[in-house]
């Protein structure tokens, strides 16, 4: 009898060994993957991750914020969290999307019909629409400065001085020469 005791308590610890090298070889591209996102959606090269399987949430720490091109420009902070549903990443930080001159955080990513070939990303006034396909792998990204980029949407620094106008006596604003 003790010898069966023993024989199944060395199996389970080897189904133990196994189960714990395969979730660790996994990457956060495979919880992409998984929940129905494409893998693009991050940067290159991430090996610096954690993912709660009960919760969702995720986090990933880069090594440095980068930018990375797509239609628009991306930008990826040191830290990036949010937690993973099927075909969504909700509660997002970290990420950043460039429309014209204004940097806007993307709060929400998803995928509501695979088929339909489109992505999405709330970045808070609006969703964003994007093809699948710019999304099927993930793209190098290109040190950036943290500074260069804002986390709350708008990044405005005194333009007015900056372009070379200042505001008048009455508050009228004229340009400088």
């Amino acid at each position: 009898m003790n010898r069966r005791i023993i024989l199944w308590a060395i199996l389970l610890v080897g189904l133990c060994r196994i189960e714990a090298k395969a979730q660790a070889s996994s990457s956060i591209y495979d919880h992409l993957k998984a929940h129905g996102l494409p893998i693009g959606i991050l940067p290159k090269g991430i090996t610096e991750y954690s993912v709660d399987p009960t919760s969702g949430f995720f986090q990933i720490n880069l090594t440095e914020p980068c930018d990375a091109k797509f239609e628009n420009q991306f930008h990826y902070d040191f830290n990036i969290s949010g937690y993973l549903s099927m075909g969504k990443i909700g509660e997002l930080s970290g990420v950043s999307q460039q429309e014209l001159f204004l940097w806007f955080p993307v709060r929400c990513i998803r995928v509501d019909d695979p088929s339909s070939g489109l992505i999405y990303f709330d970045v808070g006034v609006v969703d964003k629409q994007f093809s699948l396909s710019l999304f099927e792998d993930p793209r190098d990204c290109t040190a950036a400065d943290p500074d260069d980029h804002s986390s709350n949407g708008f990044q405005f620094q005194d333009q007015f001085v900056s372009l070379g106008h200042e505001i008048g006596r009455k508050g009228i604003l004229r340009a400088d020469s």
